[in-house]
């Protein structure tokens, strides 16, 4: 007697959400039942608004934030100060930077970091279009927000590196215990950055 399984298409769709980041096979079964048998599923809604956002959303050429046609949020606010560029990995790493509302001027998304493991040097990250923008924004400060691991640590010192002697001050942002945190949860490197980076 064969087994009872769930039809081809079930079974496909659950292949696709294993895909997905976070997205175990107990998780991706659930999330494909729900969305196939409850009343406030909206799997079509859910496709299209997928479908759209795919074909509307970019980067931006020169910042590398989430873009559309319409332009991009964060290049397109005159507002902005421009005497400061926030250097991040990632187009994610903007909104805690905004949300926290600690940072109004303008950002540079690198794509990565480096990491020769994974076969990503220079020629991968956005680097030459930093370099451009720096060269067109005299005196302005060049903040490195990248994470505190081996590869950000690498990616910083590379971009230290390539923006010595350009008209710009470059800073990194200081790395320690996050708020709430107590001295005995902290490893030894945390809390030298903590030490170095106080006020």
């Amino acid at each position: 007697m064969a087994r009872a399984d769930y039809p081809q298409p079930v079974v496909e769709l659950i292949a696709e959400l294993k895909r997905l980041p976070g997205v175990g096979p107990r998780s991706a079964e659930r999330i494909a039942v729900w969305l196939l048998q409850h009343e406030k599923a909206n799997p079509v809604e859910l496709s299209d608004a997928l479908l759209q956002a795919k074909a509307k959303v970019t980067s931006c050429d020169t910042c590398g934030f989430f873009a559309t046609d319409e332009g991009c949020s964060v290049c397109d606010d005159s507002s902005r100060d421009e005497q400061q560029l926030c250097v991040v990995e990632q187009a994610t790493d903007v909104l805690p930077l905004e949300r926290s509302g600690v940072f109004a001027g303008y950002y540079h998304c690198l794509g990565g970091k480096l990491s020769p493991l994974d076969h990503i040097g220079p020629e991968d990250l956005r680097i030459t279009p930093l370099l451009r923008r720096v060269d067109q924004a005299p005196n302005v400060e060049i903040i490195l927000a990248l994470g505190a691991d081996v590869e950000g640590e690498a990616t910083a010192n590379y971009l230290a590196e390539a923006l010595a002697g350009k008209n710009c001050k470059i800073t990194r942002i200081a790395q320690g215990l996050p708020a709430g945190g107590g001295l005995d949860h902290a490893d030894d490197l945390t809390l030298m950055r903590a030490m170095q980076g106080r006020r």
